[in-house]
């Protein structure tokens, strides 16, 4: 067994756990990545509603492609490591 293989899966299974826990977490965003939010706010004075953006990280789809895609790329490398050690 190689050690850098065995780190690379298991940093792989954290990384997949992490992306899924913290795009769950902040709400299972199903569209694109946002970085401001519109938010609905009333007038004190008037009364009449309005929308204003603010800035709030909503990790959507993409996060959470991307954070998958790493964790597979992370396994991959440490199988091809663990398999070319057990050839020799």
């Amino acid at each position: 067994m190689n050690r850098a293989g065995l780190f690379l899966r298991r940093a792989a299974v954290v990384l997949a756990g992490v992306t899924l826990l913290v795009w769950l977490l902040t709400g299972a965003h199903r569209g694109w990545t946002q970085t401001f939010v519109l938010v609905e706010k009333t007038d004190e004075v008037t009364g009449l509603t309005y929308r204003e953006y603010q800035p709030r990280f909503r990790p959507g789809v993409d996060f959470l492609g991307a954070g998958l895609l790493a964790a597979v790329v992370f396994a991959g490398v440490g199988w091809t490591l663990d398999r070319r050690s057990s050839l020799r």
